[in-house]
């Protein structure tokens, strides 16, 4: 049985679901954020300073360091390069032509930098309160 690893500055929302057929490996990267309701389903490595939107679906896949993954798409048996842009609603499956998407834009990785940076400064607020009482 594999592990599932969760790297540092991480965030997983609410409702996110987290498992692996057989045991096999999932790998979430650092300053990550799986937005909530989605699925992460193993085999799966997801790199660093990635944005998940609500509801995905990833299974069976490795996404690349840098990549956008927008709300309500699948991403099933291929894996993205680095810096790839999912839009939302998409379906990509073992035979879909990557060439048909752009990269991902500035706007899009300084959300999901923005959305990252946000929870881990949501921590240190928690834990400052917890001081307090």
């Amino acid at each position: 049985m594999d592990p599932i690893t969760i790297g540092a500055n991480s965030n997983i929302q609410d409702g996110v679901v987290i498992h692996s057929k057989s045991g096999a490996a999932v790998t979430i990267g650092e300053f990550t954020s799986i937005a909530h309701r989605s699925i992460v389903h193993g085999p799966c490595s997801v790199g660093d300073r990635v944005f998940i939107g609500f509801n995905s679906v990833l299974f069976n896949c490795v996404v690349g360091d840098g990549c956008v993954v927008r709300h309500n798409s699948v991403v099933d048996g291929r894996d993205l390069p680095a810096a790839f842009y999912v839009p939302s609603t998409t379906r990509i499956g073992p035979n879909t032509d990557l060439s048909q998407f752009p990269p991902v834009s500035v706007s899009a990785s300084e959300f999901s930098e923005d959305v990252a940076r946000t929870n881990v400064d949501l921590v240190r607020g928690y834990k400052a309160l917890q001081n307090e009482f």
